[in-house]
C-alpha cells in the first residue's frame, strides 16, 4: 500500500520519524522501520530517520505486506505495568507509543498483544482483535487503561463508558494560559476536512464536552486537569488547539516546536491521570491513578524551575 502525504508547515525542520510518526499516528519506532527499509521518499529519493522534512514537500510511504495486521501477537510490552489486578478485570498503566489493540498500517506494540505475553487471559466479547477492549488511548498518550477479563466485566464496562458514568481524569500541559482558568469547552469534533490524519471543532461533527480547571501556571505553558464527558478521538488535543492553547510538544495541532525541543518532548504533552468506574460485579466505586512517565516528568520539572 502506497500513501503521498504533502508536508504542512507546522513540521518543517521537523526530523522524518517523528514527522511521519505524527502524520500516520503510528509509534515512533514504526516509523524507523519503515524508513530503515527505504520506504520513505521525497522525489524518488530515500531518507533516513534523522533527514529534516521541508514544508510543501510530497512525502512518498510505501507500507509492504505485513502478517495479518488483526492478529494479535503475544509479546513483551517495555513500561507496560499493572496498576490493578483483579478477577474481572486489570487496570494497566499504558506507555506512550503502544496502540490498544491491533489494527491495518499498525506494526508496533500493542495492549492486548503485552497482556497476552503477560499470561493475562481477557475477554474475548466484542471483535477478536480487541478482545476486553472497552476504551482506548492514543498511541501518543500514556496513562491508565482498563481491560475486561470476563465477558460480564466486558459488557457492563463497555455500557459505563457509552453512559458517561466512567471519570476519566487527564493532566495536560497546554500552552500559554486559558481564560477563564476554569471552564467547558463544548465544540463538536469531526476529520479536518483538509487533513485525513488529523480531527477539527467543525459544524456537523459529533457532540465533545471537555472540563478543565488550571492546576498550576508556569508562565510559557499551564499544567492543567481534564475531565471528559465525551470521548471523541483527539478530544483534548482538538478542543485545546481550537482555544490556540495546544498541549506542549504536540505539532500536529499547532504547538510551538520550539518549545517541544526545550522541554524534550518528541509528543504532547497530556497523561491520562486517573480512571474511576463502577466495579462491574460487586458494584463498589474504583479509582486507579498513574503516575507521569519520565519524559511528561522532565518536561513539568524544567517549567517549575523556570529552566525552560
Amino acid at each position: 500500500m502506497s500513501k503521498s502525504v504533502v508536508i504542512p508547515e507546522e513540521l518543517a525542520g521537523v526530523r522524518v520519524d517523528a514527522g511521519l510518526a505524527l502524520l500516520l499516528d503510528i509509534s515512533r519506532s514504526a516509523a524507523a522501520l519503515l524508513i530503515s527499509e527505504g520506504n520513505v521518499t521525497i522525489d524518488g529519493v530515500a531518507l533516513g530517520k534523522s533527514a529534516k522534512l521541508v514544508a510543501g514537500a510530497l512525502l512518498e510511504v510505501t507500507v509492504p505486506e505485513r502478517p495479518d495486521p488483526l492478529e494479535i501477537v503475544e509479546e513483551v510490552v517495555e513500561g507496560l505495568k499493572i496498576l490493578l489486578d483483579d478477577e474481572d478485570f486489570v487496570v494497566i498503566d499504558k506507555p506512550v507509543g503502544v496502540a490498544a489493540h491491533p489494527s491495518p498500517g499498525w506494526v508496533g506494540p500493542t495492549v492486548v498483544g503485552g497482556l497476552a505475553g503477560a499470561g493475562y487471559r481477557i475477554s474475548t466479547s466484542g471483535a477478536p482483535e480487541r478482545a476486553g477492549i472497552v476504551h482506548r488511548l492514543d498511541v501518543g498518550t500514556s496513562g491508565v487503561m482498563v481491560v475486561a477479563k470476563t465477558e460480564h466485566a466486558y459488557t457492563v464496562l463497555k455500557k459505563a463508558f457509552k453512559e458517561r458514568t466512567v471519570d476519566k481524569v487527564y493532566h495536560a500541559v497546554v500552552q500559554g494560559l486559558p481564560d477563564p482558568l476554569q471552564g467547558t469547552i463544548d465544540a463538536p469534533i469531526g476529520r479536518h476536512p483538509g487533513h485525513d490524519w488529523r480531527f477539527a471543532v467543525i459544524e456537523d461533527g459529533r457532540p465533545s464536552v471537555t472540563h478543565y480547571e488550571v492546576m498550576e501556571a508556569f508562565g510559557k505553558a499551564t499544567l492543567v486537569e481534564v475531565h471528559l464527558e465525551t470521548g471523541r478521538t483527539h478530544q483534548i488535543r482538538v478542543h485545546f488547539s481550537a482555544l490556540r492553547h495546544p498541549c506542549a510538544g504536540d505539532l500536529t495541532y499547532g504547538a510551538d516546536p520550539r518549545l517541544a525541543a526545550t522541554l524534550g518532548l518528541t509528543r504532547q504533552w497530556l497523561h491520562a491521570r486517573q480512571l474511576g468506574f463502577t466495579h462491574p460485579r460487586t458494584g463498589e466505586w474504583v479509582e486507579v491513578s498513574s503516575e507521569y512517565p519520565a519524559d511528561l516528568q522532565y518536561a513539568l520539572d524544567l517549567l517549575a524551575t523556570g529552566s525552560a
